[in-house]
């Protein structure tokens, strides 16, 4: 056998392992994985689109927020010379008697139903060595478009149970980085490797119907088909509570939640 007879033989054995083997596995992206699933898009009648409005109401005593140390960190201390240090946000209560961060979304009704994608990127940004905002919510397959604003590197690393797992550092005012998960998570926790009082929570959904409570505590899931739906709210010390509710055609329905403390 020549030399060349031999270079032939081996290169198409190669190839045929490797079809045989399905070739190199690749990494899921977003891409691949298509918000929604693909499908026909389900379209909501104006005419009878219906609201679920509601407010997320805190009981007990509030703990009191601590002050980030960030006195290991010079740069990141530096950044809060003048307007004071930035505070956990494990737990944050309204003067109102409401709860802050509080990712709301519909759980189940709306199964087998393909929505139109999102219209543009989710953002987290790191500004102060903190993430903005702590808690965010996406839809599944949707960019998140994550920035630094700050003078020093920090090192994104979500922590998911269903969604891939990857861990990233982005230089000083760097680059965006866009980043999404394919699947459904509620929620996936974002911690920075290099700051450990890093801490921020993504929720990854497959409908629009989401939101995330602020100052005033409350919420509001608008354009649902009519149905019957159960809404959960999760609170990332709190832990989860859920309703069932149904609306009716061009109907707006409230659903209240409350967490109590210790």
């Amino acid at each position: 056998m020549t030399y060349k007879t031999f270079c032939t033989i081996a290169v198409a054995a190669a190839f045929a392992l490797a079809a045989g083997c399905g070739g190199a596995k690749k990494e899921e992206t977003a891409a691949e994985k298509p918000e929604g699933g693909g499908g026909a898009i389900f379209k909501v009648d104006p005419a009878t689109a219906a609201t679920i409005t509601g407010k997320v109401t805190f009981a007990g005593t509030a703990p009191a927020r601590k002050a980030i140390d960030m006195s290991a960190e010079p740069d990141c201390k530096a950044l809060h010379g003048t307007s004071g240090p930035a505070y956990i946000e494990e737990v944050v209560a309204n003067p109102n008697g409401t709860l802050a961060n509080v990712f709301v979304y519909i759980k189940a009704g709306l199964e087998g139903k393909n929505f139109e994608p999102a219209a543009g990127p989710a953002m987290l940004d790191q500004k102060g060595c903190v993430y903005r905002p702590h808690v965010v919510g996406v839809r599944a397959g949707q960019i998140i478009q994550i920035s630094n604003d700050d003078p020093t590197t920090h090192n994104i690393h979500p922590m998911p149970r269903v969604n891939r797992e990857w861990n990233q550092s982005q230089p000083p005012k760097g680059a965006n980085l866009d980043k999404a998960f394919p699947r459904p998570e509620v929620m996936i926790p974002v911690k920075c490797n290099v700051h450990p009082w890093m801490r921020s929570y993504v929720g990854v959904v497959d409908n629009p119907y989401f939101a995330v409570t602020g100052e005033q505590g409350t919420f509001e899931l608008k354009g649902l088909p009519p149905g019957e739906y159960t809404v959960e709210a999760w609170h990332e010390k709190f832990g989860v509570q859920e309703q069932k509710v149904t609306v009716a055609p061009s109907a707006t329905q409230t659903v209240d939640f409350a967490f109590k403390g210790e």
